[in-house]
């Protein structure tokens, strides 16, 4: 070959080095649902890009997000799923849900899709076919939310030894709640010996109705289950409503402690939507969804706020108070 011709072929394979090195990488984009509004979500999600930063992922360097927001209207989530299809994300992350997870995978059956927050057994809700081998494009965290509800009935119950009747507020069109109310509590209910007093709230505007019938009934605590946005989106109205009844009350997630409910037992939320940056990371490297074992929660957290309880007039026993996670002065 004469030297002219390893010339050109020189500069011909330079340049194609050159132009291969200026091309941009892809950025993998993360498709986020979420129940809520931004604000009720953005403590969740910071914590999972705090997660992701842990393993070398930066929002706005090496990696995008896409967030959508049903903001507690639940037949938003299959066209904001649809429009996270559409967008061509690498992986669609499902905040806290049966309902919306179903929506994301009747969605696509390609994207892989890491749930978190979910109350329901993802076995039984045929999202998956086992935690083991989730065998499609589901994975995640769940949260064990409803078999929780006897603990939490327990905690109530020693932090309120006079208690007797509990009214349990519960959409009636959240499977997870009805299945906590109709069999999980009344099991854990005569275990102790008390009465649960099921009241059912369908919208936002149903709040107040039930408000105004407790008032007469006066029962001795509130219990209110895990799952759904119609109770996480009207938490300060429930809260206000507990305080302002002087009523003892536990939730399935500290965020309703924080502004003033008296106790919560849950799966500890930071620690599962921590995990999700462990998933996102496996996928992008490779790893299929039905080959990551679904995980369930290994850590709990016991949160009691005792400055409501002063407010309410009550004294939780000593013992109580030493098992808490977190106590609220």
């Amino acid at each position: 070959m004469k030297n002219g011709a390893r010339l050109l072929l020189l500069i011909a394979f330079l340049g194609c080095a050159m132009a291969e090195a200026q091309q941009p990488k892809k950025v993998p984009r993360i498709g986020y649902l979420s129940p809520v509004d931004p604000a009720s979500e953005s403590t969740r999600s910071e914590v999972i890009r705090l997660g992701l930063r842990e393993r070398g992922y930066i929002e706005g360097q090496n990696i995008a997000f896409e967030y959508r927001y049903a903001e507690g209207k639940q037949d938003r989530y299959p066209d904001l799923a649809a429009e996270l299809v559409h967008l061509k994300v690498d992986i669609i992350v499902v905040a806290g849900g049966t309902r919306q997870t179903r929506a994301a995978k009747n969605a696509t059956k390609t994207i892989p899709i890491v749930m978190v927050g979910l109350g329901s057994d993802p076995v039984e809700a045929g999202l998956i076919e086992s935690l083991a081998h989730p065998g499609g494009n589901v994975t995640g965290v769940t949260n064990l939310t409803r078999e929780l509800g006897g603990k939490r009935l327990e905690l109530l119950k020693e932090a309120v030894p006079k208690l007797a009747r509990v009214a349990v507020l519960f959409d009636p069109a959240n499977p997870p709640n009805v299945l906590e109310v109709k069999k999980v509590l009344p099991v854990a209910a005569r275990a102790l010996k008390l009465t649960i007093q099921p009241w059912e709230v369908r919208d936002s505007d149903g709040f107040e109705k039930v408000f105004a019938a407790l008032n007469k009934q006066r029962p001795d605590g509130l219990y209110v289950p895990g799952g759904g946005p119609l109770m996480s989106t009207n938490l300060k109205r429930i809260v206000g409503f507990a305080l302002k009844s002087r009523l003892p009350s536990t939730y399935y997630d500290r965020e309703f402690v924080d502004v003033g409910g008296l106790m919560s037992y849950t799966a500890d939320t930071a620690d599962s939507y921590r995990r999700v940056a462990y998933f996102v990371d496996r996928i992008l490297k490779g790893a299929k969804p039905a080959d990551l074992p679904v995980e369930q929660p290994t850590k709990f957290e016991f949160v009691i706020n005792l400055k409501t309880a002063k407010e309410i007039g009550l004294t939780i026993p000593p013992n109580v108070i030493a098992r808490a996670d977190k106590v609220i002065r």
